[in-house]
C-alpha cells in the first residue's frame, strides 16, 4: 500500500510518534548517569601524588579509572589549560595563550566565536543542546569565571579559599542537584608558589584538597544522587620550584581520574589523554554533539561501554 493510500488513523499515529521522539530530552551516553561533577585542582600536577598521601583520590583511582600521565597544554599556566579542558581544543584553536586573555584582548583570534564572544565550551554546548540542564560553577580562582559562557549556568559563585568553596558547592549540590557541576580549587597552587611544589607544605595542601573532595562525594550521597553521578578529578598544571609556565614534564603532566556509573573499575588508562579530551569525554557522557572545532576525543577506554 502506498503512503497516499495508508489509512488516516495510522498516518496520524505515525506523525504523533515522530513528534514525541523529537521532543524527548537527550539522554546520557552512559546508562545511569544523570549528574556529572568535575573537580579541578589548580596546580595539582601528577607530582602531587605519593604512594601514601591523598587517600580519597587513591580510592577513586582503585575503584574508577585513571592516569597520572595526562597532559596539559603549553604554556603551562592556568588560563590556557583551564580553557583547553572545558573548550575541547588547544590554544591554537581557542586563542587563550596567557592569564591576561580577555574576550576583547588577545593575541590569537579563536577559530570560532560562539555566545558571549568566546570559543564554545562544554558549559555552552550542554546548555544549547539540553536547555533544561542545571549547570553550576563554584570557583576558588576568580579568573576561572571568565573562561565560559556565563549565561549557560544558573549558579556561578567565586568563593575564596578551597574550604569555603567546598562549603558553597555542598549547599548548591544538596539544594539543586545539578546536571553538571564544576568545582575549582586553588589552594594547592598557592602552596606551590609559596613553599615549592615538592615541599611538605605543598603535600599538606594536596591532602587538604583530598579531604574536601571527600566532602563533595559525601554531599552527593546526602543529596541522594551519588549512584547516578559521574565524578572526574583533574588539574591544569604542575610546577617546578615555586613556579610554573615552563616546558618540563613536572609542569605538564596532570592526573585524570574518573569514577561512577559506567566506569571501568580498577582501570589504569593507557591511551594518551590530553586535557582537551575532558570536554569531549563530557560531551560523550552527556550524549551531546561536540562542535566541529573541538580537537579532543572521548577517553572511551575509561568506560565499560566504548
Amino acid at each position: 500500500m502506498s503512503p497516499a493510500m495508508r489509512p488516516r488513523p495510522i498516518r496520524f499515529l505515525v506523525s504523533v510518534l515522530l513528534l514525541v521522539l523529537v521532543a524527548l530530552p537527550a539522554r546520557a551516553q552512559l546508562r545511569g548517569v544523570e549528574h556529572v561533577l568535575v573537580i579541578g585542582c589548580d596546580g595539582m600536577g601528577s607530582l602531587s601524588f605519593t604512594p601514601t598521601n591523598a587517600p580519597v583520590m587513591h580510592r577513586l583511582m582503585r575503584e574508577g579509572a585513571y592516569t597520572l600521565r595526562a597532559r596539559g597544554v603549553l604554556p603551562t599556566v592556568s588560563s590556557p589549560n583551564w580553557a583547553s579542558m572545558i573548550m575541547g581544543a588547544g590554544p591554537a584553536q581557542h586563542g587563550i595563550t596567557s592569564n591576561e586573555w580577555m574576550t576583547n584582548r588577545f593575541e590569537i583570534p579563536p577559530l570560532e566565536c560562539g555566545p558571549e564572544g568566546m570559543f564554545p565550551t562544554i558549559f555552552g554546548v550542554l546548555k544549547a543542546q539540553r536547555p533544561k540542564a542545571r549547570i553550576v560553577c563554584i570557583h576558588d580562582w576568580d579568573g576561572f569565571g571568565r573562561l565560559f559562557e556565563r549565561s549557560s549556568a544558573e549558579v556561578i559563585q567565586w568563593v575564596k579559599g578551597s574550604p569555603n568553596t567546598t562549603e558553597a558547592a555542598i549547599a548548591v549540590i544538596k539544594e539543586r542537584k545539578p546536571t553538571f557541576t564544576f568545582v575549582h580549587f586553588d589552594d594547592v597552587d598557592h602552596a606551590g608558589h609559596s613553599f615549592n611544589w615538592k615541599s611538605p607544605t605543598f603535600y599538606k595542601a594536596v591532602d587538604l584538597v583530598d579531604g574536601l573532595i571527600g566532602d563533595l562525594l559525601k554531599a552527593l550521597q546526602d543529596a541522594g544522587i551519588a549512584d547516578k553521578a559521574l565524578v572526574l578529578v583533574t588539574a591544569d598544571h604542575g610546577g617546578v620550584g615555586t613556579k610554573h609556565g615552563g616546558n618540563t614534564i613536572e609542569e605538564l603532566e596532570i592526573p585524570w581520574i574518573v569514577y561512577g556509573p559506567g566506569v571501568a573499575r580498577g582501570t589504569v588508562i593507557t591511551e594518551p589523554v590530553n586535557t582537551y579530551d575532558t570536554a569531549a569525554t563530557l560531551a560523550w557522557v552527556f550524549g551531546i554533539k561536540p562542535p566541529a572545532v573541538w580537537i579532543g576525543k572521548p577517553v572511551r577506554s575509561a568506560f565499560t561501554r566504548h
